[in-house]
């Protein structure tokens, strides 16, 4: 009579030694606490944070009205960090990277104060010859195509807390203008429009030398920008303006004011901003 092989039953209150092996390899440890939990996943969204911050993009703020009004003051922009190629080192061959190109609004610091983000406009590149006459650019001897527009500035009061001006008129748009400036409506075309401070490719012709990019707000009245203190370095330049995530301005007077900080947030909040491209 041939002997059947044995098979081992799992039965209520019984355990084989290999079942008991098998189950001690592979038993939890004890449960994790909350707390640990929580600081884990904290841990680990720092982490996140930090990389996504460091190499990828940014919330930068606007506070002044040197971009007004294509970046309004109180925008909060993110920004791209990678797109021209600096500042990652470690990732930068697997991200999409492409040189500076006129037109766009970039975040840079001045050699002067380095621990300030500006947001300007570039209008020169290495090798332009680059002159500011009235209203027009001339770049190597021809008129950049530019859209103006003409705002209260000047005749209104506290201007610099507006979120945006009021455009009075906009001129029609040149062939192949790509964006718009602003300038007070005050403005008169036989004036030379040159503010106190000003000494860089406005009296004269400026040569860019390379590695350097000359930069101006589209708030032409109200920017301090190269006309001023000059061309930005190329290792200044730090990102791209993408879009605007949230825009606050509690000091805005065309908004209603109040006591309450959480009607005042509401209120002062400019909801029709947020997910506005930059260009």
């Amino acid at each position: 009579m041939t002997r059947q092989p044995e098979i081992a039953e799992s039965q209520p209150g019984r355990t084989n030694a290999a079942g008991s092996a098998s189950a001690q390899a592979f038993s939890p440890g004890p449960p994790k606490s909350i707390v640990r939990e929580y600081f884990e996943q904290l841990v680990v969204t720092f982490i996140m944070a930090l990389f996504l911050m460091t190499f990828i993009a940014q919330a930068v703020q606007v506070p002044t009205g040197s971009m007004q009004n294509t970046i309004n003051i109180g925008d909060q922009l993110f920004v791209n960090k990678f797109i021209f190629g600096r500042n990652t080192p470690l990732i930068g061959s697997l991200l999409p990277a492409r040189e500076i190109k006129r037109g766009d609004i970039i975040v840079f610091k001045l050699p002067s104060e380095p621990k300030i983000n500006y947001v300007k406009r570039v209008i020169g590149l290495p090798g332009d010859e680059i002159l500011v006459r009235g209203t027009d650019v001339l770049i190597n001897g021809q008129v950049l195509p530019e859209q103006h527009a003409f705002v209260r500035l000047t005749s209104l009061p506290d201007h610099n807390e507006y979120s945006a001006l009021p455009v009075v008129r906009t001129e029609p748009a040149p062939p192949d203008a790509r964006w718009k400036v602003f300038y007070d409506e005050q403005y008169k075309p036989d004036d030379d429009h040159l503010a106190p401070g000003m000494k860089y490719a406005v009296n004269q012709p400026l040569r860019i030398p390379a590695g350097q990019y000359l930069a101006m707000g589209d708030s032409r009245d109200n920017s301090l920008d190269s006309r001023f203190w000059g061309l930005v370095p190329r290792d200044n330049i730090i990102a791209r303006a993408l879009y605007v995530h949230w825009s606050f301005n509690r000091r805005d007077p065309s908004k209603p004011d109040s006591t309450n900080l959480l009607i005042n947030f509401f209120n002062k909040t400019n909801w029709g901003r947020t997910g506005t491209a930059v260009k």
